[in-house]
Protein backbone atom coordinates (compact mmCIF):
# COMPACT_ATOMS: atom_id res chain seq x y z
CA UNK A 1 0.00 0.00 0.00
CA UNK A 2 1.38 3.46 -0.87
CA UNK A 3 2.50 5.74 1.94
CA UNK A 4 -0.27 8.10 3.13
CA UNK A 5 -0.21 11.74 2.11
CA UNK A 6 0.38 14.34 4.81
CA UNK A 7 -1.06 17.84 5.15
CA UNK A 8 0.64 20.18 7.67
CA UNK A 9 -2.51 22.30 7.97
CA UNK A 10 -4.68 19.25 8.65
CA UNK A 11 -2.20 18.21 11.32
CA UNK A 12 -2.41 21.66 12.96
CA UNK A 13 -6.16 22.01 12.95
CA UNK A 14 -7.31 18.46 13.69
CA UNK A 15 -7.22 18.91 17.49
CA UNK A 16 -9.03 22.28 17.63
CA UNK A 17 -11.74 20.83 15.38
CA UNK A 18 -11.97 17.69 17.53
CA UNK A 19 -12.38 19.87 20.62
CA UNK A 20 -15.51 21.41 19.09
CA UNK A 21 -16.84 18.12 17.74
CA UNK A 22 -16.54 16.64 21.21
CA UNK A 23 -18.88 19.37 22.47
CA UNK A 24 -21.34 19.11 19.61
CA UNK A 25 -21.79 15.42 18.97
CA UNK A 26 -23.65 12.91 21.13
CA UNK A 27 -21.85 9.90 22.58
CA UNK A 28 -22.35 7.73 19.51
CA UNK A 29 -23.55 7.93 15.94
CA UNK A 30 -22.58 7.66 12.29
CA UNK A 31 -20.74 10.36 10.35
CA UNK A 32 -20.07 10.99 6.67
CA UNK A 33 -16.98 13.00 5.77
CA UNK A 34 -17.06 14.89 2.47
CA UNK A 35 -13.71 15.70 0.80
CA UNK A 36 -11.60 13.66 3.23
CA UNK A 37 -8.36 14.59 1.47
CA UNK A 38 -5.38 12.90 3.07
CA UNK A 39 -7.51 11.11 5.68
CA UNK A 40 -5.82 12.73 8.68
CA UNK A 41 -8.99 14.33 10.01
CA UNK A 42 -11.25 11.30 9.87
CA UNK A 43 -8.66 9.05 11.48
CA UNK A 44 -7.96 11.51 14.29
CA UNK A 45 -11.66 11.93 15.01
CA UNK A 46 -12.26 8.18 14.89
CA UNK A 47 -9.49 7.54 17.41
CA UNK A 48 -10.91 10.02 19.90
CA UNK A 49 -14.63 9.46 19.26
CA UNK A 50 -14.56 5.65 19.14
CA UNK A 51 -18.32 5.22 19.56
CA UNK A 52 -18.83 6.94 16.23
CA UNK A 53 -18.65 5.12 12.91
CA UNK A 54 -17.08 7.13 10.08
CA UNK A 55 -17.46 6.98 6.32
CA UNK A 56 -14.71 8.95 4.54
CA UNK A 57 -15.16 10.02 0.91
CA UNK A 58 -13.42 12.09 -1.72
CA UNK A 59 -14.05 13.07 -5.33
CA UNK A 60 -10.44 12.36 -6.33
CA UNK A 61 -9.60 8.66 -6.82
CA UNK A 62 -5.99 9.27 -5.81
CA UNK A 63 -7.05 10.41 -2.34
CA UNK A 64 -8.59 7.05 -1.50
CA UNK A 65 -5.20 5.34 -1.26
CA UNK A 66 -3.95 7.88 1.29
CA UNK A 67 -7.13 7.61 3.36
CA UNK A 68 -6.91 3.80 3.31
CA UNK A 69 -3.25 3.95 4.35
CA UNK A 70 -4.04 6.19 7.32
CA UNK A 71 -6.88 3.88 8.39
CA UNK A 72 -4.62 0.83 8.16
CA UNK A 73 -1.71 2.55 9.90
CA UNK A 74 -3.91 3.57 12.83
CA UNK A 75 -5.62 0.13 12.90
CA UNK A 76 -9.06 1.69 13.08
CA UNK A 77 -12.13 -0.51 13.18
CA UNK A 78 -14.72 2.28 13.26
CA UNK A 79 -13.82 3.76 9.85
CA UNK A 80 -15.24 2.26 6.67
CA UNK A 81 -13.20 1.97 3.50
CA UNK A 82 -13.22 5.33 1.65
CA UNK A 83 -15.65 5.87 -1.21
CA UNK A 84 -15.65 8.10 -4.26
CA UNK A 85 -18.24 10.84 -3.81
CA UNK A 86 -18.90 13.84 -6.03
CA UNK A 87 -21.21 16.31 -4.27
CA UNK A 88 -22.55 17.36 -7.69
CA UNK A 89 -23.97 13.89 -8.25
CA UNK A 90 -27.74 13.63 -7.60
CA UNK A 91 -27.11 10.38 -5.69
CA UNK A 92 -24.10 10.48 -3.41
CA UNK A 93 -24.30 6.91 -2.14
CA UNK A 94 -26.16 3.65 -2.85
CA UNK A 95 -29.90 3.75 -2.23
CA UNK A 96 -29.68 1.38 0.73
CA UNK A 97 -27.19 3.60 2.62
CA UNK A 98 -28.61 4.59 6.04
CA UNK A 99 -28.90 8.25 6.99
CA UNK A 100 -26.09 9.92 8.95
CA UNK A 101 -26.15 11.67 12.31
CA UNK A 102 -23.44 14.07 11.16
CA UNK A 103 -21.87 15.17 7.89
CA UNK A 104 -18.47 16.86 8.11
CA UNK A 105 -16.85 18.87 5.31
CA UNK A 106 -13.62 20.83 5.71
CA UNK A 107 -11.84 23.14 3.28
CA UNK A 108 -13.86 22.25 0.21
CA UNK A 109 -16.03 25.25 -0.57
CA UNK A 110 -13.19 27.64 -1.38
CA UNK A 111 -11.32 25.22 -3.67
CA UNK A 112 -14.25 24.12 -5.78
CA UNK A 113 -16.80 25.91 -7.99
CA UNK A 114 -19.56 27.83 -6.21
CA UNK A 115 -22.17 25.30 -7.43
CA UNK A 116 -20.74 22.75 -4.99
CA UNK A 117 -22.11 24.81 -2.09
CA UNK A 118 -25.73 24.31 -3.14
CA UNK A 119 -24.97 20.66 -3.89
CA UNK A 120 -23.44 20.15 -0.45
CA UNK A 121 -26.46 21.68 1.28
CA UNK A 122 -29.02 19.81 -0.79
CA UNK A 123 -27.21 16.50 -0.47
CA UNK A 124 -26.76 16.94 3.26
CA UNK A 125 -30.49 17.57 3.64
CA UNK A 126 -31.09 14.24 1.88
CA UNK A 127 -28.61 12.19 3.88
CA UNK A 128 -28.95 13.60 7.42
CA UNK A 129 -31.19 12.13 10.08
CA UNK A 130 -33.94 14.38 11.43
CA UNK A 131 -31.68 15.75 14.17
CA UNK A 132 -28.45 15.38 12.22
CA UNK A 133 -25.87 18.13 11.83
CA UNK A 134 -23.84 19.36 8.88
CA UNK A 135 -20.49 20.73 10.06
CA UNK A 136 -18.36 22.82 7.73
CA UNK A 137 -14.89 24.16 8.43
CA UNK A 138 -12.65 26.63 6.63
CA UNK A 139 -12.05 30.31 5.90
CA UNK A 140 -15.03 32.53 5.11
CA UNK A 141 -15.78 36.16 4.37
CA UNK A 142 -18.40 37.81 6.59
CA UNK A 143 -20.18 41.12 6.09
CA UNK A 144 -20.00 42.16 9.74
CA UNK A 145 -16.48 40.88 10.52
CA UNK A 146 -13.18 42.34 9.29
CA UNK A 147 -11.32 39.91 7.07
CA UNK A 148 -7.78 39.05 8.15
CA UNK A 149 -5.09 40.12 5.69
CA UNK A 150 -3.94 36.53 5.43
CA UNK A 151 -7.38 35.43 4.28
CA UNK A 152 -7.58 38.26 1.75
CA UNK A 153 -4.24 37.18 0.30
CA UNK A 154 -5.35 33.55 0.31
CA UNK A 155 -8.51 34.53 -1.57
CA UNK A 156 -6.47 36.37 -4.23
CA UNK A 157 -4.13 33.42 -4.65
CA UNK A 158 -7.02 30.99 -5.04
CA UNK A 159 -8.70 33.13 -7.70
CA UNK A 160 -5.43 33.36 -9.62
CA UNK A 161 -5.21 29.56 -9.62
CA UNK A 162 -8.81 29.10 -10.70
CA UNK A 163 -11.34 31.85 -11.27
CA UNK A 164 -14.10 29.58 -9.91
CA UNK A 165 -12.34 29.26 -6.55
CA UNK A 166 -12.20 31.71 -3.66
CA UNK A 167 -13.36 32.32 -0.12
CA UNK A 168 -17.14 32.30 0.21
CA UNK A 169 -19.32 34.81 2.02
CA UNK A 170 -20.88 33.14 5.02
CA UNK A 171 -24.11 34.95 4.17
CA UNK A 172 -24.16 33.42 0.68
CA UNK A 173 -23.52 29.96 2.10
CA UNK A 174 -26.28 30.55 4.63
CA UNK A 175 -28.69 31.43 1.83
CA UNK A 176 -27.94 28.18 0.02
CA UNK A 177 -28.44 26.26 3.27
CA UNK A 178 -31.83 27.88 3.81
CA UNK A 179 -32.91 26.93 0.30
CA UNK A 180 -32.11 23.32 1.19
CA UNK A 181 -34.02 23.47 4.48
CA UNK A 182 -30.99 23.95 6.73
CA UNK A 183 -30.21 26.81 9.11
CA UNK A 184 -27.04 28.06 10.76
CA UNK A 185 -27.25 26.78 14.32
CA UNK A 186 -23.79 27.65 15.70
CA UNK A 187 -20.67 29.55 14.67
CA UNK A 188 -17.26 28.84 16.19
CA UNK A 189 -14.24 31.07 15.59
CA UNK A 190 -11.23 28.80 15.08
CA UNK A 191 -7.45 29.29 14.94
CA UNK A 192 -5.82 30.77 11.83
CA UNK A 193 -8.94 32.83 10.98
CA UNK A 194 -11.12 29.85 10.17
CA UNK A 195 -14.73 29.17 11.14
CA UNK A 196 -16.53 26.00 12.11
CA UNK A 197 -20.19 26.33 11.18
CA UNK A 198 -22.94 24.01 12.35
CA UNK A 199 -26.08 23.56 10.23
CA UNK A 200 -29.29 21.87 11.34
CA UNK A 201 -32.72 21.33 9.84
CA UNK A 202 -34.93 24.40 9.86
CA UNK A 203 -37.72 24.11 12.41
Amino acid sequence: MPAPSFSPSAERNKQPILDVLSQLLPDHGTALEIASGTGQHVCWFAQHLPQWTWQPTDSHPGALDSISAHIAGDQLRNVHAPLLLDVMSPAWLPVETPLFDAIYCANMLHISPWATCAALMQGSARYLTRNGLLITYGPYLEDDVSTAQGNLGFDRDLRLQNREWGLRRREDVQEQAQLAGLQLAQRFAMPANNLLLVWSRSS
